[in-house]
């Protein structure tokens, strides 16, 4: 379902940072509701949880930058990481690896005539 979720190399298409969006926000509401029930008894741990989570969401929006053609450094504009849920990706490969879905992306066959695929 999701490539290698804690790395920030390489890209993702639209569909994979949604799932990863929805994901991230269905978790923190549960573990927001579960923090503010506890008291001071384990509260610590659940906050310690946060950080893989918010690693998860950040690795992922900058792989969906890639896809774009952008920096990753571009997710700590406010509000980015939900424009990343609407533009198509690059056509074919860019500086950040092949596109997620193969589009633009050139095959060889054994007489080096190269087929687009579409």
């Amino acid at each position: 379902m999701f490539t290698a979720p804690f790395s920030f190399e390489g890209r993702i298409n639209r569909a994979e940072y949604g799932k990863s969006f929805g994901l991230y926000i269905v978790v923190a509401i549960i573990m927001n509701a579960i923090i503010a029930n506890m008291l001071s008894q384990g509260a610590l741990f659940l906050l310690l949880l946060y950080i893989p989570l918010v690693w998860f969401f950040l690795a992922q929006s900058v792989k969906r930058a890639h896809d774009l053609g952008n920096s990753g450094w571009y997710v700590l504009i406010p509000f980015y990481t939900i424009y990343l849920l609407f533009p198509l990706g690059q056509h074919g490969s860019n500086k950040y690896g092949p596109n997620p879905d193969g589009i633009g992306e050139d095959t060889y066959y054994s007489d080096n005539a190269p087929i687009d695929k579409v």
